[in-house]
Parts: C-alpha cells; structure tokens; sequence
C-alpha cells in the first residue's frame, strides 16, 4: 500500500484513460515517459531518483501502466504507487553508470519487446530534461523495427485541467508560498548576508503551515538584488544587502509535488520614483491580464491585455508572461505547454492553471510581481492572498 493516500486509484486510472486516448489520437501504440512529473502523475511515484534513468509505459492495450527503475528504488514504487507487483520492474545496479556497456533502456527495450510494441509505434519524451541522447540511440539499437516519434508534450497536454483534489494542493501550497514570501521579506534588511535571507524561506517552505508541512520546490527560491535585478534567474551569494538594493523574491510552495509560484520586490531603503513608478505600471498590467482570463479567450488574448496596458507608459516587453504550471519536479515546475504571448492561440478552459509572471527586466532594474491563477467558469481566481505592491525595509 502507498504511504500515504495522495490520490485515490480511480484518479490515476482517469489520467491513464485520457493518456491512451491521446496515444490513440496520435497513433501510437505506446509511450515511455521519462519526465519525472509525468511519472508521478500516472502512477503516483515520487522520489529522488531521477538522476538515474527511470521510465513509466503506457501501452493501449495493457491496463495498468509499468513502472521502471533501478533496483533499489523498486521498494519506492511499491511505497508511492498503487501498482501491481507485475508493474514495477526494476534493473540490476550494473546498469548504473556501467563499466560494462550497460544501459538501463536496454532493459526499457527488453520491458517493450515483452509489452509486444518493439515493433509498433512508440512515443518518447524526447526533450524531456532526463531523457538523454543515449538513451535514444540504445534504444534505436535495441528496437530496429519500432518507429519511434515524439511525444514529449503528450502527458503535458493531459495534465493542463486539473482535478478537484489537485486544485486543492495548489491552494496549499499557496499557503506555504504566503508564509515563505512573509519570512523572506521579514529578513531583508541593511547588513544581512544574502544567504540568510534564502535560509528562512527555505525554513518556511519546509515547515509549512500549522496544519501541513511543505516539500521541496522544483525551483531553489530565485532572489537577484542590486544592480542584478535585471537578471531574473539568479540565487543568493554572500553578499550583504545594501541601502538602495532592490530584491526580487520569487518561490513556491511546494505540496505532494503540486506549485503555487509567487514573485514580490522589495527595497532596502527609500525605493527612487522610478521603481515605484515601473511597479504600479506591473501591478496594473497584471490586473488587466488576470481581468482578461477567462474560459473562451487564447492565451495570447490575455497577454496582448498586459502588453496594451504597459504600452501606455512607454513600456514594451517581449517575453511571455506566464505558462500552465502544476505538478513538478527539479529543474521545473512548468508544464512546457501553454504559455501568455503572442501567438499561442491556446484557449483558456475551466480548471487550467497558470504562473503568470509579467515582470519587466532592464539593463538597470528589474522588478517582479506574480500570481498563480486558476481558471474558473467566470475568470481567474489567484490562488495565493498575498499584497500587489513594492515593498520596503
């Protein structure tokens, strides 16, 4: 039995089911996921070894998916899943970094060839972070007579509306993201190390809420200070903050895998007007974006809302503002379907869910306020409670 009911087992056969509908669709006969989000979603598995090799299958005509890993992380499939015996399979640790010329997809061949698709049409997640070139190649080599195509975004697509159960986690970890938020910004101040600051939304992320506990984020929290707030995807250093530092923060809680990103800046000092003013501008184009979510409108509705509120202040940006986000392990708490720009003519529905992040980034200062928003039947209902302003020490 799992050690803990995170989902009932009629949840995961409903993903099952609409995954081989999709298989179907596309004409394939199989599929080997190798995103660890994916594997969680399908089956339930959650543990820290995708650094190894690991696979989910899905085939049209067998039931239950299977689980493959390294053997000693079959006891992690047996303690998370809710799969049968003959559903986890697990190679022999030779297989591991071998010295030998061993592969573990030669042992995810051997699994197919049994499964009867080595000679079908198979969909790989071919730019998934840990599906490698080699394991392209060796199972080429194993399996001339599959076609083998991509399907990298199949589960992805599945995955986009999310369940009761589902919302409900993010609405947790929307808790844990407003208690991290709070202590991070409670601990910047004049003559405080960086890394101090990272310390206590580390504590509160883990430490949660009095009634849950938090995961670890598929994201480290991201706080670029100073003259590098312009540069969105950096941590923490040893540094001291300053007088005159902005700080962007930007983290999720975690909860059973599920994400509820949350950006805010602050500024050690009195904020120029500049900042104030390049603040106000992003709370106002947010709020335009999040008026404009509804189900019916494309994505890129929804950003052109952003891009036509900023644009009246002399302000252009030419990233996209937000992606359907969820379920996720390291590096990415991201979906890698829908996104807010131009040009995704993806259509809103009920139940998707989105980080929309519209931040603006320049050459001198960088300033972000996000939401995680959930599509409702009358709009975007953000997840989190948490002020839409420039904060100050």
């Amino acid at each position: 039995m799992p050690r803990e009911q995170i989902f009932d087992e009629a949840e995961y056969e409903r993903r099952v089911a609409r995954t081989k509908d999709r298989l179907r669709e596309a004409d394939l006969d199989a599929i080997v996921v190798a995103d660890p989000a994916n594997m969680n979603y399908l089956t339930g598995y959650d543990g820290w070894s995708f650094y190894v090799h690991q696979a989910v299958v899905v085939t049209l005509e067998r039931d239950e998916p299977v689980w493959i890993g390294r053997g000693m992380d079959g006891n992690g499939a047996r303690a998370t899943t809710h799969l049968s015996e003959a559903s986890i399979r697990t190679y022999s640790d030779d297989h591991v970094h071998s010295p030998h010329d061993l592969h573990p997809m030669d042992y995810v061949a051997g699994v197919l060839e049994e499964l009867g698709v080595d000679d079908g049409r198979i969909g790989l997640e071919m730019d998934a972070a840990y599906f490698t070139a080699k394991s392209y190649t060796r199972l080429q080599q194993n399996l001339p007579d599959a076609a083998f195509e991509d399907a990298t975004l199949l589960v992805g697509w599945v995955r986009i509306k999310k369940s009761d159960q589902e919302l409900a986690y993010m609405r947790e970890a929307a808790r844990i993201s407003e208690h991290a938020m709070q202590a991070g910004l409670d601990a910047i101040e004049e003559g405080i190390p960086e890394y101090e600051a990272a310390a206590a939304i580390y504590d509160a992320l883990i430490t949660g809420t009095e009634a849950y506990g938090g995961d670890y984020p598929s994201i480290v929290p991201l706080m670029p200070s100073g003259e590098h707030t312009g540069t969105p995807h950096l941590t923490w250093t040893d540094r001291p903050f300053e007088d005159g530092d902005p700080v962007i923060i930007e983290l999720s809680g975690c909860r059973h895998r599920y994400h509820s990103p949350l950006a805010r800046t602050t500024f050690v000092g009195d904020p120029p007007a500049e900042l104030v003013e390049t603040a106000e501008v992003v709370v106002e184009g947010l709020e335009a974006a999040l008026d404009a979510a509804e189900p019916g409108v494309t994505c890129e509705a929804v950003e052109s809302a952003w891009r036509e509120t900023i644009a009246q202040y002399g302000l252009e940006k030419e990233d996209r503002i937000g992606y359907s986000m969820g379920l996720g392990y390291p590096p990415d708490w991201g979906e890698h379907t829908a996104s807010l720009r131009p040009g995704d003519d993806t259509v809103l529905e009920e139940d998707m869910t989105f980080h929309m992040i519209p931040g603006i980034w320049t050459d001198e200062l960088g300033v972000e306020i996000s939401e995680t928003f959930h599509v409702t039947a009358t709009g975007a209902e953000t997840l989190a409670e948490f002020p839409r302003q420039l904060f100050t020490t």
